[in-house]
């Protein structure tokens, strides 16, 4: 409910003015991580994936560079050439949706609509990097963690960060989105995403039906390549239902990748240019 409550909150300020909505924004954006690492100390899911203090601080190198380096400089870079690219195509094709909305509940459907089209195109570019070994380099570094985190859902090597960024990238700008639809879109997508890598005993329930939960993507971070091959969905977990790749197994033996050891910081970033043999061995 954090989720859909934070989104509720952020449409209604928009549309009622109760409060600044970018401050809201913002302050909904930035305190999941260190709300969510408070809490898995005092309640963890599993105590051999309690964080230390050399955890902290490269998950607060990642975390930074995703704010401070990686958003600012995607967001610059696809601004242009792309979205201008897919007005022009709305332009002439005369394509008759634009997503904006005037009330609470307009802001939250078409939010979500946006984040059902951004993740379907995120599904398939995910299910790609597990199949084939050229984007698998981009994608290891988020597979190549030992302990599940709230701030670790944002360990992505910055080849894949722009990769992924084309997602919605190519949703907002074909459908003119609406800004007040992608704050609470943004709103809705984060919360989302930090709340399914964190280290907590949370239950799906009737969320679990469509949103990706922790129980689910904690399943899709398994060292077991038959279990990590499932649950591709980000925030949304509805695409997996439908395309085949769900599987509802609760039961995480161990997280990782490879050799199921922790990679150096310097590793991680130079993942992508090191040898097939290299990356084998890991």
């Amino acid at each position: 409910m954090a989720v859909l409550g934070s989104a509720a909150l952020v449409a209604s300020a928009i549309t009622t003015g109760w409060t600044d909505a970018d401050l809201l924004t913002s302050i909904i954006l930035l305190l999941p991580i260190p709300t969510l690492l408070v809490w898995e100390r005092l309640a963890p899911r599993r105590s051999d994936w309690i964080l230390d203090w050399k955890d902290y601080l490269e998950d607060s190198f990642w975390v930074l560079a995703t704010f401070m380096i990686w958003v600012p400089l995607y967001d610059e870079y696809y601004e242009s050439p792309i979205s201008d690219a897919f007005n022009w195509l709305r332009e002439i094709s005369a394509f008759p949706v634009a997503l904006n909305g005037d009330t609470t509940l307009e802001l939250l459907v078409l939010a979500f609509v946006t984040m059902l089209m951004t993740e379907f195109i995120y599904y398939w570019l995910h299910r790609i990097q597990h199949r084939y070994k050229f984007f698998w380099r981009m994608h290891a570094t988020h597979h190549h963690i030992t302990k599940m985190s709230a701030g670790r859902a944002d360990r992505t090597h910055p080849l894949e960060f722009m990769a992924l960024s084309l997602a919605p990238t190519v949703v907002l700008a074909f459908f003119q989105v609406d800004g007040d639809v992608i704050s609470v879109f943004i709103t809705m997508r984060l919360t989302t995403v930090y709340f399914n890598h964190c280290n907590l005993p949370l239950r799906s329930g009737i969320f679990g039906w469509v949103f990706t939960t922790a129980e689910w993507h904690h399943l899709h971070h398994s060292l077991n390549r038959n279990e990590s091959d499932r649950n591709f969905g980000c925030a949304l977990i509805i695409w997996d239902r439908v395309f085949g790749t769900f599987n509802g197994n609760t039961d995480v033996v161990k997280i990782g990748n490879g050799s199921g050891e922790q990679l150096s910081l310097f590793m991680q970033l130079t993942m992508p240019f090191r040898s097939d043999n290299t990356l084998r061995n890991l």
